[in-house]
C-alpha cells in the first residue's frame, strides 16, 4: 500500500483562529506522546543498578519522560507536529 501523501489545499478558506489553535495543540500533544514513547524505548528514566530509587522511581519515570517530551514538542520537536497539523487542516477543509 503506498503512503498517504500530505494534502495541501491553498485555495481553501482559512480556518477560524480558535479551530486552528485547537488543531495545532492536538498536533503537538500527539508528537509529545510519540516522543515520550521513543524516550521510553531509549532507556530514559530507567533505574540504575546501584543507588536506584526502587519502585517509586520506576513509577514516576513515565511522568518525567512525558514532561520532557512535551517540552521537546513545544520547542519544535522533530517536525512531526507540523506535518500532523497540515494534514488535519487539509482534512478539515475537505
Amino acid at each position: 500500500m503506498p503512503p498517504i501523501p500530505l494534502i495541501s489545499s491553498p485555495t481553501s478558506a482559512p480556518l477560524a483562529p480558535d479551530r486552528e489553535q485547537h488543531l495545532r495543540n492536538l498536533s503537538v500533544e500527539l508528537e509529545a506522546s510519540f516522543l515520550a514513547e521513543m524516550l521510553g524505548h531509549s532507556g530514559l528514566g530507567d533505574t540504575r543498578e546501584s543507588f536506584g530509587g526502587g519502585a517509586g522511581e520506576e513509577g514516576f519515570a513515565s511522568f518525567l519522560r512525558q514532561e520532557q517530551a512535551k517540552a521537546m514538542a513545544q520547542s519544535g520537536g522533530i517536525g512531526l507536529a507540523e506535518h500532523i497539523f497540515e494534514s488535519l487542516k487539509a482534512r478539515n477543509h475537505g
